[in-house]
């Protein structure tokens, strides 16, 4: 979602909404309905706020839509406070039920009637595609319904012309992935983290026994979770639904698990989704592959089943700032809807918000299971998008290990090397990058202990297996440190030539930047840096140019808003506290910024919105109103450069001064825990799919030049890989050089600046959004351009 150039303080100038966006006079009712999923709540929270804002009645609907048929007590006003502190809490507080009564006639006439005596004509579902399928048909048959009640007497036909259509939003709240359209549903992500911290417990045990573990994850219908976590921890083979294995897996399976362990691999991981099959449709069990494992290979087999673990815990921060986006767009669907309106799903494509037709996605995603009943299993991988065709195929290409006759050697020599600060995510993108150059038929080599290490000559080839088990560490294996090559290219050329390097892949963050553009400028001179350069942008403070995600940033984000949920939680205990978190980044304040959004922070100081002190004084003022209210605490993210003079000390002293007798203050310095930790699945995946990717291009570079003696000195031979908008792109440094402020070490633009007014909004703080991007439907479609779906 868009918004315009941010007022910088909570006294900037309110612009209301245009015209068609005000909210006075409409009345909306939010549901949870099907099967719960983390995020929920910050959706129904997001949904509240942005309403309430508007100047909207937001009615809360307990128990789906049973408490819709049932009324009463069940369709409550919700205010600003009935969602605080709900953002960290999984599952859903509205409470979501199956609802029999819905489906027939008779319960959606009751559930009209409920909803016309409050005036709601305005709903946003939150629910899997059964919800969304209701949700629609209550729409089409509405002014029917209202018809059938004016008849009986049960309302007058004033209200049947004052409430005559029904605007519905959907949201898809689903921990499966399962639905058409969207590249991530709220949940997912969760869900996964819950997949990875067990399979990563149950990982050392199986080291320590030998061990080959089965382990079941959710997914019916759906085989995303288990294609991800066993893409997010190199798993050794996986069942899904929409693709089953061919006919003779039985042979295949026990053979490559036999070759897995004689590489000296003591463990062997299976991934099963719940609703994995065989080509002829029949089930495939845990049981039944744990017995083949048993009888076959001897080996000692567990089984883990997984269950409603993956439902449950709190919602990650991908999830949390998925949610809000998506319950603010809704919100803002419903007050720009007309009666011609179709429903619609708000859903996320890359990383933007869009709209969707309702039931063009429902469609989709029911011609999904008539693929799979058919045994259309190639169709069924199609239609499930361009995020889950992806990730299929990097799977295979890092999981089946080819023994070295069957591949053609290329006779390039590739080589991969980590610059800068370590970021979570850099192994898993190594890895990647050895298996996938290795499949291709390169030889792969690993600089240690960055361009230092280079230039001594720490460059050693590394092989398939060398990498195994790399997914889930987090740092970096290979050793990376900041210093610029600049100093050392007469020594790093000579290694270059030393080992015929044809290509490199520079794995790093900002520094990783720097050096190409040092390697582009250095050419004249050194016609060993005529290859094929491509930066793999990793670092935690998200301020490479070129990409609006690095590696590495989810997992710092996470570990920054599982702090402050800590903190949130001493401040409520004591009552009456504010803390002031100062973060990492640089002068970049991404994390500072989406944490706060994530973690539901009153502000955010950063230093790409100058701010003064009647804004630190402003923001005071907010905090002492608050406190008269029923949430009695504070939160404020400082990013680490954000001002000169208005360090974190001078903050913590202001507010302290300021607000005595109100508040007391404490402050917290998070530091390099934010650079540590075992990487999380979006970093893990992330990785693994744009490094495989990158060795993909500099692949077509090599083979196109092949045999042509040719040295490659045109820009489009020194690329950054990264995320805009929906596509995964390849920019030459050198147009990206115009767009960077060297200086700052950040882009001159940033995507995330647009979410700001978000974070003001639901923290209650007057800001202006612009929604003139928002409003167009857009059709489900499975474009040709390269999707940056993770």
């Amino acid at each position: 979602m868009d918004h315009d150039e941010v007022p910088s303080t909570p006294r900037a100038s309110f612009r209301k909404f245009p015209g068609q966006l005000s909210g006075v006079g409409k009345a909306i009712g939010v549901l949870t309905s099907g099967g719960d999923a983390q995020g929920m709540n910050a959706a129904v929270r997001a949904v509240v706020r942005m309403g309430i804002y508007a100047g909207a009645k937001v009615y809360f609907i307990y128990e789906g839509y049973q408490g819709m048929v049932d009324g009463g007590s069940n369709i409550v006003e919700a205010d600003w406070e009935s969602v605080s502190s709900i953002l960290q809490v999984g599952g859903t507080i509205i409470g979501s039920a199956r609802c029999t009564a819905f489906r027939s006639r008779e319960g959606r006439l009751k559930a009209a009637h409920n909803l016309v005596q409050r005036g709601i004509t305005n709903l946003c579902v939150i629910g899997g595609d059964g919800s969304l399928t209701g949700a629609n048909i209550f729409r089409e048959e509405w002014s029917g319904l209202l018809e059938e009640l004016a008849q009986n007497g049960k309302i007058n036909k004033e209200e049947v012309k004052k409430h005559g259509y029904l605007n519905v939003v959907g949201m898809v709240g689903s921990i499966d992935n399962d639905f058409c359209g969207t590249d991530m549903t709220i949940g997912t992500d969760s869900a996964l983290h819950r997949i990875i911290e067990v399979v990563d417990a149950i990982m050392t045990t199986a080291q320590s026994h030998q061990r080959t573990f089965v382990l079941e994850v959710m997914g019916r219908h759906c085989g995303y979770l288990a294609l991800v976590s066993a893409l997010a921890c190199g798993a050794d083979w996986v069942f899904l639904p929409e693709s089953p294995p061919e006919d003779g897996w039985q042979e295949t399976m026990c053979t490559k698990l036999s070759e897995n362990r004689a590489r000296k691999k003591r463990l062997n991981i299976i991934i099963v989704a719940e609703g994995a099959i065989d080509t002829q449709n029949k089930p495939i069990t845990s049981e039944q592959i744990k017995d083949l494992v048993v009888t076959r290979l001897g080996y000692d087999t567990r089984v883990t089943i997984l269950g409603h673990v993956q439902r449950g815990g709190t919602p990650s921060a991908f999830d949390r700032i998925l949610a809000s986006r998506m319950g603010v767009e809704a919100v803002v669907a419903l007050l720009q809807a007309t009666p011609e309106t179709p429903a619609c799903v708000v859903s996320l494509s890359g990383n933007q918000a869009v709209r969707l037709p309702l039931m063009e996605c429902v469609q989709m995603t029911q011609d999904v299971q008539k693929a799979m009943d058919e045994r259309r299993f190639k169709d069924a991988v199609k239609l499930r998008g361009r995020s889950f065709e992806g990730n299929l195929n990097t799977y295979k290409r890092l999981s089946i290990t080819m023994s070295g006759s069957e591949i053609l050697k290329s006779g390039f020599n590739v080589a991969v090397i980590n610059v800068g600060a370590p970021a979570a995510g850099m192994n898993a993108a190594v890895r990647s990058a050895v298996r996938f150059g290795i499949s291709e038929g390169h030889k792969m080599y690993a600089v240690y202990d960055g361009f230092e290490g280079f230039a001594k000559g720490q460059i050693k080839e590394i092989g398939w297996s060398d990498v195994g088990g790399w997914t889930g560490q987090g740092g970096s294996i290979l050793g990376t440190k900041r210093t610029l090559p600049g100093k050392y290219l007469e020594e790093i050329a000579e290694q270059m030539r030393t080992h015929s390097i044809s290509a490199l892949l520079i794995i790093g963050g900002f520094e990783a930047f720097r050096s190409s553009v040092i390697f582009a400028e250095a050419r004249g001179d050194h016609q060993e840096l005529c290859i094929p350069i491509c930066v793999l942008p990793a670092n935690i403070s998200n301020n490479v140019p070129g990409t609006e995600l690095s590696v590495g940033c989810d997992t710092a984000l996470n570990a920054v808003v599982e702090t402050c949920d800590r903190i949130k939680q001493s401040a409520s205990g004591t009552k009456r506290r504010v803390f002031i978190i100062e973060t990492m980044g640089g002068y970049c304040g991404y994390l500072a910024n989406m944490g706060a959004l994530a973690a539901g922070a009153d502000a955010a100081y950063i230093f790409e919105e100058p701010f003064d002190i009647r804004d630190l004084q402003a923001n005071v003022e907010h905090l002492t109103e608050k406190m008269k209210t029923t949430i009695q605490r504070g939160l404020v993210l400082r990013n680490e450069n954000c001002s000169e003079n208005y360090t974190t000390d001078f903050i913590y002293q202001l507010y302290s001064e300021e607000g005595k007798g109100v508040f007391d203050c404490r402050k917290n310095v998070l530091g390099h825990m934010q650079q540590g930790g075992a990487p999380s699945p979006f970093d893990r995946n992330f990785g693994t799919k744009i490094s495989a990717r990158a060795m993909q291009w500099i692949t077509t570079k090599l083979r196109e030049a092949q045999g042509k003696g040719k040295r490659f000195i045109t820009d489009d031979s020194i690329c950054v890989l990264g995320i805009c908008k929906r596509n995964l792109v390849f920019q030459p440094v050198a147009e990206l050089k115009k767009e960077t402020d060297f200086e700052h070490r950040i882009p001159k633009e940033q995507w995330w600046l647009k979410l700001r007014p978000l974070m003001k909004i639901l923290a209650k703080y007057k800001a202006s959004l612009d929604v003139s991007e928002s409003g167009q439907l857009e059709h489900v479609h499975c474009g040709h351009e390269e999707p940056a779906a993770i």
